[in-house]
């Protein structure tokens, strides 16, 4: 047996991430080097290597350092740095961190802003970085970048004027930079020798928009502003006096405002992405529409990748890859933008996995994290999926009351089981075939405290038997690989060990707690559970009684669990956000995964014992190396 000193806390090495924070603004951005592609997801910022649209993302390095989510990014004009602002609680400061690039390092941590920050830019010279705070802090700041202190400060914005929501920094000049939002549009001029910053009104006359981003020209002679309206501004910089806005038509006006906006590098065109999904070259001067494609969810990033293609990143957690000439979006990665409900591997391939949200089914390869199959079923939620033992099948829970199951390659409904329980099915378990043809049992569990065994042939499924004890929730169940019986696990604070070949109670397990996760151990002679008391409870199968407790939360509730196949650790994810490996025998924390920015909804083991995947309330998906 090894020493606990063997076992000091170690961090958990993150391989993957799956997802995309796609609703920051701005969230998307190419680095100058024309290999690396940056983006946040949740409390981490990512750092991808993606060229064109032929080759895949697989290499990807993490800079973690933000204690809550992400909500802006900005790259330095040379690349050699990158600014990112997060969100705080309410009375609490929120930070920026300065990133070294070329070491992946922190540099500094900025902090001044109250609650969140809301926009950054860098001065063309590296030698300032702007900052803009959220709507309870609405100020300016401006830091020196070399002693990481701030210069000055001012109020973003008039009292009679509203929120500031976007900000731009000039391309030749390093003094002065612009912000825009509710009714306000100004130009900055910084004077570092006096500290001090002085703002100038943009007037625009009888026009009030709320501006949500600015981009400025090469010369630095108009800022172009894109607008919740959906026209877009031009103001001259010089005499900061609006000029005209586009598009020329009124019937024109973009869908649920701009978003988003890039001025090409040639300098002949604006590229915008709306709130509908649209995505649009408009030719200067006079702003004319001249191209125009839709892809899923609303633009919220567009980056240049060079003069001829860019990257577009929509609050669907999407991001393309669109040429200037063909304009036709290539999809280059995409993920869940919703929670995940569960996350499922076939029993003996550690190559694919499934995943179900509020919006779809889909199936991942584990290897490259490329998405292969999406299986979407109109207005309804999947909240459970599990494999049938040979792979032909992945069987779904929906809230609509039904199970159905679908063909894992080519996502072909293959049959569904109408009123399986009266509300939602949450949860599934999927028992070995019993005869030469095939045939297998269903157990279900149901919002109504059901727990229903369902016999399924080639050509029938039917009903066995109901069994109603449990009086909430049912979350888990797992089968016993007899197939003899099962535990189903329940929001009513119990366990039932059921027996499934007369359909009774065998054993119950109470607890102070809601029911999340229950697991065998491997030579089931164990249970294991987790719930809201924050505690990993280890129960006698024969007879259910406790035979220990670990307190394996300080904070909140263990929503997932799983075993390695020789007994020796277990995994947990919950809401305090950590995945925490722990011994079985010991009950000591192993190693800890640092990663996850909201709830950890579910956590699995890959069946060949090298990788654990978390997935989380924000939709994102995260890949481990399990230690050895």
């Amino acid at each position: 047996m090894a020493t606990a000193a063997a076992f000091d806390f170690k961090n958990l090495r993150l391989e993957n991430i799956i997802g995309f924070g796609g609703s920051v603004p701005g969230g998307l951005a190419k680095h100058p080097d024309g290999v690396h592609t940056v983006y946040s997801l949740g409390s981490t910022v990512v750092v991808g290597t993606v060229t064109s649209s032929t080759k895949k993302t697989n290499k990807q390095e993490f800079l973690q350092g933000h204690t809550n989510v992400v909500t802006c990014l900005s790259i330095s004009k040379s690349g050699k740095y990158i600014a990112s602002g997060q969100i705080t609680h309410m009375g609490f400061q929120a930070d920026i961190i300065i990133w070294d690039f070329a070491s992946r390092s922190l540099l500094q941590r900025l902090t001044l802003h109250k609650v969140k920050v809301q926009a950054l830019a860098f001065s063309p010279n590296e030698k300032y970085l702007a900052s803009l705070g959220g709507q309870d802090d609405n100020s300016v700041i401006v830091w020196d970048l070399e002693k990481g202190a701030a210069i000055c400060g001012s109020p973003a914005s008039k009292d009679s004027a509203g929120v500031t929501l976007s900000l731009a920094y000039l391309n030749r000049d390093d003094n002065t930079f612009v912000t825009g939002g509710h009714s306000t549009l100004r130009v900055w001029e910084l004077n570092a020798a006096q500290r001090k910053i002085r703002a100038t009104d943009c007037q625009t006359g009888q026009i009030k928009r709320i501006v949500k981003c600015i981009t400025v020209d090469s010369d630095d002679e108009f800022m172009y502003c894109g607008t919740t309206t959906g026209d877009l501004m031009q103001v001259n910089l010089r005499t900061k006096l609006f000029k005209h806005s586009g598009p020329p038509k009124e019937k024109d006006l973009f869908s649920m405002g701009i978003l988003s906006v890039a001025i090409s590098p040639k300098n002949d065109s604006v590229v915008v992405g709306c709130g509908d999904g649209n995505i649009s070259i408009m030719k200067l001067p006079k702003l004319n529409i001249v191209k125009s494609v839709k892809v899923s969810g609303s633009v919220t990033s567009i980056s240049f990748d060079n003069p001829e293609h860019f990257f577009a990143g929509t609050a669907y957690s999407n991001i393309y890859y669109v040429s200037m000439n063909e304009f036709s979006p290539v999809l280059k990665s995409t993920c869940h933008y919703s929670p995940i409900n569960d996350i499922c591997f076939p029993q003996d391939s550690s190559e694919v996995f499934a995943t179900a949200s509020q919006a779809d089914i889909r199936i991942w390869n584990a290897i490259t994290c490329q998405e292969l199959l999406r299986i979407a079923v109109p207005n309804l939620e999947c909240n459970c999926i599990m494999f049938k033992k040979d792979g032909s099948s992945l069987i779904s829970g929906w809230n609509d009351g039904k199970i159905r199951a679908f063909g894992p390659q080519s996502g072909r409904l293959q049959y569904e089981i109408h009123d399986a329980h009266k509300r939602s099915v949450t949860a599934l378990a999927v028992s070995d075939p019993f005869n030469q043809r095939g045939d297998f049992r269903i157990v279900s569990g149901g919002e109504d405290g059901q727990v229903r065994v369902w016999k399924i042939t080639p050509q029938v499924q039917t009903l066995e038997d109901a069994m109603k004890e449990h009086k909430g929730t049912v979350t888990c169940i797992k089968v016993r690989t007899n197939n003899l019986e099962c535990v189903s696990s329940s929001s009513d604070g119990s366990c039932i060990v059921w027996d499934l070949t007369r359909y009774v109670r065998n054993q119950v397990l109470f607890a102070p707690s809601f029911f999340k996760a229950v697991s065998y151990y491997p030579d089931e002679s164990q249970l294991l559970t987790s719930g809201t008391d924050r505690k990993v409870a280890y129960w006698e199968a024969f007879d259910g009684s406790l035979i220990r407790e670990l307190d394996a939360s300080q904070s909140d509730t263990i929503n997932g669990l799983d075993i390695t196949t020789n007994g020796k650790f277990f995994v947990i994810g919950g809401s305090d956000k950590l995945v925490k490996v722990y011994r079985y025998e010991e009950g000591d924390v192993a190693f800890i995964g640092i990663g996850h920015s909201t709830d950890i909804m579910k956590v699995k083991i890959s069946p060949d014992q090298k990788h654990i995947v978390s997935v989380s309330a924000d939709g994102a998906i995260l890949r481990w190396v399990f230690p050895k």
